[in-house]
């Protein structure tokens, strides 16, 4: 008898299917998928500092509740990391799994491992690399050799806001263009706007749509996040624009960078190849550029030295 897929595990496939491609869109080559049938990846974590240099590697099995109902199965793989130190860092992130339950953590998780490295390389401590005198069976093994033995351990959301007319009096925010990606004669091309009320996302919409190429585009999709203030949340949507899911990849890769006051556009010209799942790929490698570009998030290398994140507070979705 076949199994029976529930809508929820098709939620958490969905989700967690959207989180690795922004994984792989933020942190490139760092990023591996070990198994993607299994849902097992690594990602290899480093202070970034010339001297002293500390790195660790990150393995995950992704369970097919998660993100709804449980957590990443993780170990962490570093020969320098013993006793203590290793159970501080493992708790701290499983303080980061409770507080933001329900949620995509992979990302926090390895910007928390990241801070680690960095606190422990700037600590008194000497950080040399051990000699292995006197250690385990287990800690003797190379880490690229490391037979997996993970660890585990044990949002809200509000009511949908319609666009609120926020007069006339509000100016178009400025348009930045980004820099092209093309593949098989398809091509991407970012566009990025701040906004902080719905109305602006609108008057963006239309001002991109005054030019005659984004206007004849194949899709524009877009997403955008806007922080409410007064109640400590933000006012969400995404739009796929006939690339089915695509808006909802996008708006992930904003939530994941943590991104406020922004709208990001991708138009794409189809260019009669198609590219299968390369698609999105391009999509969120595009959306990050221009990010990037223009100082909402830090590239992989600033964010190695930046520490951890703030506090995310809960989303509202706008339709």
């Amino acid at each position: 008898m076949a199994d029976i897929i529930h809508p929820e595990s098709e939620g958490d496939l969905q989700a967690q299917i959207e989180e690795v491609e922004a994984l792989s869109s933020i942190y490139g080559d760092e990023w591996c998928v070990i198994d993607e049938a299994s849902r097992i990846f690594c990602i290899k974590v480093s202070n970034d500092l010339e001297e002293p240099k500390l790195t660790a590697c990150l393995q995950i099995i992704l369970p097919p509740d998660y993100p709804s109902a449980s957590p990443p199965i993780y170990q962490i793989n570093a020969a320098w990391l013993r006793g203590p130190e290793r159970a501080k860092l493992a708790n701290s992130l499983e303080d980061l799994y409770v507080e933001h339950m329900g949620e995509s953590i992979l990302y926090l998780w390895v910007e928390r491992i990241r801070e680690f490295l960095l606190e422990r390389s700037q600590s008194s401590e000497t950080v040399d690399q051990p000699e292995k005198v006197n250690m385990t069976a287990e800690e003797e093994v190379d880490d690229d050799e490391d037979m997996p033995d993970f660890r585990t351990f044990k949002l809200n959301t509000e009511d949908a806001h319609l666009f609120i007319d926020q007069g006339n009096d509000e100016e178009s925010p400025p348009i930045k263009h980004g820099t092209t990606i093309t593949d098989r004669r398809s091509t991407f091309q970012p566009h990025l706007a701040p906004v902080v009320t719905p109305r602006q996302v609108k008057m963006v919409l239309e001002k991109l749509c005054e030019n005659k190429k984004i206007a004849s585009a194949t899709h524009n999709i877009y997403a955008y996040r806007i922080y409410c203030e007064d109640k400590h949340s933000f006012l969400q949507d995404c739009e796929d624009d006939g690339e089915t899911a695509a808006g909802g990849r996008l708006l992930h890769l904003l939530q994941i960078l943590d991104v406020r006051n922004v709208m990001v556009v991708v138009s794409r010209w189809y260019g009669g190849i198609l590219l299968g799942p390369d698609r999105f790929k391009h999509i969120n490698n595009c959306a990050r550029n221009i990010l990037v570009e223009e100082g909402y998030t830090a590239s992989t290398d600033e964010t190695a030295k930046s520490g951890a994140k703030t506090k995310k507070p809960k989303a509202k979705k706008t339709k």
